[in-house]
C-alpha cells in the first residue's frame, strides 16, 4: 500500500475483511500480489478488490503472470478477470520468470544436491530481475493515467535455456551444478517433500511445464519502454548474488578494532 502521509506498515489478510478497511482508508494505490497459497480468488482477492473500488483507493496495480489471459486455470487469471469486468482502474503486470526463482524457489537443490531439478524441459526463459519490476511498477504508481486499463508483458532481454543458467551459477560458485529435468509427477511429489501444500505445488509445475511450450520464451518490449533503459538479465542477477547458493552461509565481516 502507498500512503498519503508517507511509508508504513498496516496488518492486512485476504481472509479477514475487517482488517482491509484501516488500510484502504488513507491509500492512494494498491499494488495486489496473489499469495501463492490463495487458489480461491471468489472468497479473496475478488471481493479485496471490491472494496479497492468502493473506498476509491486505487488505482490498482495487480502482478499477474505471463499467460494468464490464456491459461484460465491460473488463480491469476481469475484475477484479471474480476479487475476487467470494472472500471479501468486497474494495470495488469505479466512478468516471465523471476531471476529470484534462483534464490526463492530453487536454493535448497542448488546448495544441497548441486541441481536445478525443474519440470521445464529444454525450454528457454526471458528471466525478469525484481528489481527492474520494483522500479517500473513504481514509474506506474507514481503516475498512473497513461497506464490505466493497460496489461504490460514483462520480461528481461533475452530468453536462456535452464543449462545455461546451472553453468552461469557454477561459474559464479565455483561449483559443478547441472540442470536435471524432472518429470511432472516427480517434481510434484518433489515439492510436496520439500513442505508446499497440493494447491501450490499444482500452480508451481503448470507454470514451469509452460516452459516446455515457449511460455516465457519470447522477448517483450514493455520493460525496456518503462524503465526508459535495457533491463537486467539473468547472468546480471547470478553474478551479483552468487553468495546465495554458497553450500555455507557467508560469515559477517569481522568487527575493526
Amino acid at each position: 500500500m502507498r500512503h498519503s502521509d508517507g511509508a508504513g506498515t498496516v496488518p492486512l489478510h485476504f481472509n479477514e475483511p475487517e482488517t482491509w478497511v484501516p488500510v484502504l482508508g488513507p491509500s492512494r494505490g494498491v499494488f495486489l500480489m496473489r499469495p501463492p497459497a490463495i487458489t480461491d480468488i471468489d472468497r479473496t482477492l475478488a471481493p479485496f478488490i471490491d472494496a479497492v473500488r468502493r473506498a476509491g483507493a486505487g488505482p490498482i496495480v495487480f502482478l499477474s503472470v505471463t499467460g494468464a489471459d490464456k491459461a484460465r486455470f491460473l488463480p491469476h487469471a481469475a484475477v484479471e478477470r474480476h479487475l476487467m469486468d470494472g472500471p479501468r482502474d486497474w494495470v495488469i503486470l505479466r512478468p516471465g520468470f523471476f531471476a529470484q526463482n534462483l534464490s526463492d524457489a530453487y536454493p535448497q537443490d542448488i546448495r544441497e544436491d548441486d541441481r536445478i531439478y525443474l519440470p521445464a524441459g529444454q525450454g528457454k526463459a526471458a528471466f525478469l530481475d525484481l528489481r527492474d519490476l520494483g522500479e517500473a511498477t513504481a514509474r506506474i504508481l507514481a503516475d498512473p493515467e497513461p497506464h490505466l486499463g493497460q496489461a504490460y508483458t514483462l520480461t528481461g532481454p533475452k530468453a536462456v535455456d535452464f543449462h545455461a543458467v546451472a553453468q552461469a551459477v557454477g561459474e559464479a560458485t565455483g561449483r559443478l551444478i547441472a540442470y536435471r529435468p524432472a518429470s511432472i509427477a516427480g517434481y510434484l511429489r518433489h515439492l510436496h517433500r520439500r513442505g508446499a501444500l497440493w494447491g501450490q505445488a499444482l500452480v508451481q509445475t503448470a507454470l514451469h511445464v509452460g516452459l516446455r511450450f515457449g511460455q516465457a520464451e519470447a522477448v517483450a518490449p514493455d520493460l525496456a519502454r518503462l524503465l526508459d533503459r535495457p533491463p537486467r538479465d539473468i547472468f546480471d542477477y547470478i553474478r551479483d548474488h552468487a553468495e546465495l547458493w554458497a553450500t555455507e552461509p557467508p560469515r559477517p565481516a569481522a568487527e575493526s578494532r
